[in-house]
């Protein structure tokens, strides 16, 4: 079943605008609300020798026009010669175009306008029959596209390099093509008044959590309003926290993260017109999960895992700790290095906040100019940026070397989060831990950590804890396999924990548990 047809069987509303039986009557109501623009395109006919006539109308740029005049308008003027009159096609001239005549795979009748109208948006073509009510919709759809290729927000050193597209048919084929399980669904939705926009709500009907899935429907159900334009928007109606820096939808662009997301029992929400699609639900651990930590031996992938919850901390309080030594508790430090902090800083005019607040705010200026300027030169504008600007505030006594080191190392450990929504959370911690500290110096640091682990105690993603499995009662032991460290795959032999399904094995080994973890 094509998307096309999928929206057709949904629940039936009432039809408010209905179409006559007056073909060329239906015909201007249409071109009337379309508002004659200049990409509406129609064509007018004759059913062989019969006499009756009809129209065929398309948006171009929109439709195969290759499939417009061989398989539809050739079929239908060319097939109908060898009927000599009007009376023997009146009653059943419909059937006949739909079941005999017209070749493509996908035809639908249709007697409301405004579907019409929003079918022709959306790249299918119109078939209007004098003497009928009924429409027929056909599907010719055909627009530019971009072609697949590498993620370039989450790219990896070994896996595969396709990437969604803005195509939302492309990326559910690049699903189908990882994912050759017949339980696997993909439910068509529209959302956006005036945008109408596809969505497909993808999960394994095996595996899913019927809770989450349910209260995904329920949420998407209620968005409403005029143009969804990328999937931040259907993230932003459908989170458990909007007042949250951290995220608690994961978003990508990789076919093979969707695709473990499904078999792992989550929902997975596809949007048409961006190259991202959200996964749901997220825990803080899901953010600190790269795509090939699966694909390397467990040990190498446990070692990156550490490291990344080390930078997770780091990119947080590393320049607060900077600001609490300096400021609050010299003595912390050993003697030798204590006087070289101070002799360092001996020229320079700012305390240790004002100080490193100046450093961070200039990091974050050429984070973003670097992201904003052409790929060419905006990797090139954020190194010597930075080696530039980190050299001459240290000349010119504004900041002290030891400084310029803890802003790079904190760079880098913001830069080593694998998923680019999570850092930008950090960066915004960063801030308010600093003020904390320059208040209360290693007492604010404390402070910081309580509220920030406060905050994520109370975050849900869909029902499901943000801080699991570290806040988990159940199957916590199953979960820890797969959270700071990586247990071999051969010890994995159950699916996480935190969700409810019908088959929540995933590996089935006959060997006596010769692989079995403890």
């Amino acid at each position: 079943m094509s998307f096309f047809e999928d929206l057709f069987k949904k629940k039936e509303e009432p039809i408010k605008n209905k179409t006559s039986s007056n073909y060329e009557k239906n015909v201007e109501e249409v071109k009337k609300i379309l508002g004659e623009s200049s990409d509406l395109s129609s064509r007018e006919f004759e059913v062989g020798n019969t006499g009756l006539k009809g129209t065929v109308m398309f948006i171009e740029g929109l439709v195969n026009i290759d499939i417009i005049n061989q398989e539809i308008l050739r079929n239908i003027m060319l097939f109908s010669r060898s009927v000599n009159s009007k009376k023997d096609l009146k009653n059943e001239i419909i059937e006949v175009i739909k079941n005999k005549t017209v070749t493509t795979a996908v035809i639908v009748e249709v007697e409301d306008i405004d579907k019409i109208t929003s079918d022709l948006m959306n790249g299918i073509v119109a078939i209007f029959i004098e003497g009928q009510s009924k429409v027929l919709m056909v599907e010719a759809k055909s627009w530019p596209v971009r072609g697949i290729g590498e993620p370039s927000t989450e790219t990896i050193i070994r896996g595969p390099s396709d990437g969604f597209v803005e195509t939302l048919r492309f990326n559910t084929a690049l699903i189908r093509r990882r994912i050759k399980d017949p339980t696997l669904r993909i439910q068509a939705m529209v959302l956006g008044k005036r945008s109408r926009t596809d969505v497909a709500v993808m999960y394994i009907e095996e595996t899913v959590d019927k809770r989450v899935l349910k209260e995904v429907k329920e949420r998407l159900d209620k968005i409403n309003i005029d143009a969804i334009l990328e999937s931040g928007y259907v993230e932003q109606f459908i989170e458990d926290s909007s007042l949250s820096p951290f995220p608690q939808i994961q978003s990508t662009q990789r076919p093979d993260v969707v695709a473990a997301a499904l078999y792992d029992g989550r929902v997975a929400i596809g949007i048409d017109n961006t190259p991202f699609v959200l996964i749901v639900p997220a825990t803080i651990v899901t953010f600190l999960q790269s795509p090939e930590d699966y694909n390397d031996r467990f040990i190498l992938t446990s070692f990156l895992r550490i490291l990344r919850f080390a930078s997770f901390l780091g990119s947080i309080f590393l320049p607060s700790i900077y600001i609490a030594i300096t400021a609050y508790h010299p003595d912390m430090l050993p003697s030798d290095l204590a006087l070289y902090v101070a002799g360092s800083r001996m020229n320079v005019p700012f305390p240790p906040f004002i100080e490193i607040f100046i450093m961070e705010i200039a990091l974050e200026l050429l984070r973003e100019a670097g992201e904003r300027l052409p790929s060419s030169v905006g990797g090139i504008m954020g190194i010597v940026g930075g080696l530039v600007l980190g050299q001459a505030a240290v000349e010119a006594g504004i900041v002290s070397p030891l400084l310029v080191i803890v802003v790079a190392l904190t760079a880098i450990a913001s830069s080593v989060m694998p998923n680019y929504s999570i850092s930008v959370g950090l960066r915004i911690f960063r801030f308010l831990v600093m003020i904390l500290a320059s208040m209360l110096g290693l007492y604010g640091i404390v402070l910081g950590a309580i509220l920030i682990l406060t905050h994520l105690c109370t975050l849900d993603s869909f029902g499901i804890a943000y801080l699991t499995p570290f806040v988990s009662t159940q199957g916590r032991g199953r979960d820890f396999k797969d959270s700071f460290v990586r247990m071999p795959l051969q010890w994995m032999k159950k699916r996480s924990a935190y969700l409810k399904r019908e088959d929540s094995t995933k590996l089935n080994i006959e060997d006596g548990g010769k692989h079995e973890g403890k």
